[in-house]
């Protein structure tokens, strides 16, 4: 067991590595994010258009359960290349719809909605992203290792396009069940979904704030070289037995080099410790969004448990509660 102290915070820990890897926050918060390839915007902006332009047919089965607050629905949607997605949505049992909320996962999945969030008056939708969970399909590996690399050598049909379309859709569908909420509508992800939702809210005019908690994703180059627990491993032992053959598509999705074309107010909280997220990868997205739009709560660890975590999450859920306030 080794120990390192994280601003003064004590964190035991078991890896062969250290995941602070070193740097300080004065560090971190001065990694720039790496060169985008030719033709990155259109990329980005083209796909964008083509899953705005697919029909989300929407559905909602009331499960007759209940959680807290909330009456407990299942939720589907036809996202692009014919593909259902399916998973959850809470509907407040005492309270008018105001807002909504599109809610991701970690690369562990989904395997119920979450009804501790302090958005009372919200429709919060828990989709799973194509290949996992309760959208788990056939010819697509559900285990991190293996899905963080699927169709890997080709940007257009690489699986992480794919979960990122299905956030777009899902919005669309979001939209469409509760029109009443347009221009309160938002995004909210955690480490994997963290990512996809960098990765597709700089494009998404229908968002009007979003929030990712520990970011993948970020700088790629950096992310390649860093030891990890987490799917960059994967991608990292992909590169090893096939050198060079994901490296063009890694530049097209790192969020990292989206953030600059970020408009939507956008609250992250980067770890600054963490073994399945980098934290020069989490933090090389906050430098990169716009200083007019972006706002840090710093974490001291992520994918990690930690003493003052309760301390922290609670601080964090009740920063969130003013950050998304209503804009209408």
């Amino acid at each position: 067991m080794t120990s390192i102290y994280i601003d003064g915070k004590k964190l035991d820990h078991g890896y062969p590595f250290d995941p602070s890897y070193g740097y300080s926050r004065e560090d971190l918060l001065a990694i720039e994010a790496p060169p985008e390839p030719d033709g990155f915007a259109e990329f980005w902006q083209n796909r964008y258009q083509r899953a705005r332009n697919q029909s989300p047919d929407p559905r909602l089965s009331d499960t007759g359960k209940r959680l807290g607050n909330w009456k407990v629905y299942d939720l589907s949607y036809q996202s692009t290349d014919s593909f259902t997605i399916n998973g959850w949505a809470l509907l407040p049992e005492n309270s008018p719809i105001r807002r909504s909320f599109l809610i991701g996962h970690g690369y562990g999945g989904r395997d119920e909605p979450d009804p501790h969030l302090p958005f009372e008056d919200a429709a919060l939708l828990f989709p799973c992203s194509r290949g996992i969970s309760r959208s788990r399909a056939p010819g697509i590996p559900s285990d991190p290792n293996q899905h963080v690399i699927h169709q890997i050598d080709d940007p257009d049909r690489y699986i992480i396009g794919g979960c990122v379309d299905d956030i777009w859709v899902g919005v669309s569908a979001m939209l469409e069940l509760f029109p009443e909420t347009a221009g309160n509508a938002n995004l909210l992800g955690i480490s994997f979904s963290g990512g996809t939702n960098a990765l597709a809210a700089p494009w998404e005019e229908r968002i009007a704030r979003m929030h990712s908690n520990v970011p993948t994703f970020g700088h790629h180059p950096l992310r390649m070289k860093l030891a990890t627990v987490g799917s960059g491993s994967g991608v990292q032992q992909f590169e090893q037995r096939n050198p060079g053959a994901a490296t063009r598509t890694l530049s097209f999705f790192d969020a990292a080099s989206t953030a600059k074309y970020m408009k939507t107010a956008t609250h992250l909280a980067c770890a600054r410790f963490d073994p399945a997220v980098a934290p020069p990868g989490q933090f090389a997205i906050y430098n990169a969004l716009p200083e007019s739009v972006r706002q840090l709560f710093t974490l001291t660890a992520g994918h990690h448990e930690y003493a003052s975590q309760k301390e922290e999450d609670t601080s964090l859920l009740q920063e969130l509660r003013e950050f998304f306030t209503p804009t209408k």
